[in-house]
């Protein structure tokens, strides 16, 4: 299948973040790339990815980065395509790679997620492309419910245990 959302990170040190939003798009059958491109160390290839992305039927731009985090910026600045965000942890907790994701100059927006926050990004991303897809829609519908689900399965537990508490006290 022709891949929907790229993910598009500055290193593959970034794997480990990146991976929850690969298992989420995963899961929910929406297809995806994941690519490693530096704004810094790759500029021309970024540049070159960015304005060919809508061509090869890429609907959303996931790019994670940290520090300075120029990567969805620069992404952002080839391309109409929407492009979220997700600032790394670093060195300082991810505020510096958020503060830099966030601060866009206007005419260059990029959505932005908290940080490490991968797969609010696919979620997101799928939320995008929902706008327009009905199978991907229903997906998202179903997370959604699930949420709702695991909360009132936790509130039953915690009701079932506080009501041992007090029985065994």
């Amino acid at each position: 299948m022709k891949p929907l959302v790229s993910i598009i990170m500055g290193s593959t040190s970034d794997l480990p973040v990146m991976e929850k939003a690969c298992k989420w798009l995963d899961e929910n059958e929406i297809p995806f790339e994941v690519n490693a491109l530096s704004a810094h160390r790759t500029p021309d290839a970024v540049e070159r990815f960015a304005k060919e992305a809508q061509q090869r039927g890429i609907k959303v731009i996931i790019a994670a980065a940290g520090m300075a985090a120029a990567l969805p910026g620069v992404i952002a600045a080839s391309t109409s395509l929407p492009v979220i965000g997700v600032p790394i942890k670093g060195m300082l907790d991810g505020l510096d790679a958020m503060l830099s994701i966030v601060q866009m100059p206007p005419g260059i927006p990029v959505a932005t997620v908290g940080v490490n926050a991968a797969q609010n990004a696919a979620i997101l991303a799928a939320q995008m492309i929902a706008l327009s897809d009905e199978e991907v829609a229903q997906k998202v519908a179903c997370h959604k419910a699930s949420l709702g689900k695991k909360i009132e399965k936790a509130n039953a537990e915690l009701a079932a245990l506080k009501e041992y508490r007090f029985k065994t006290n």
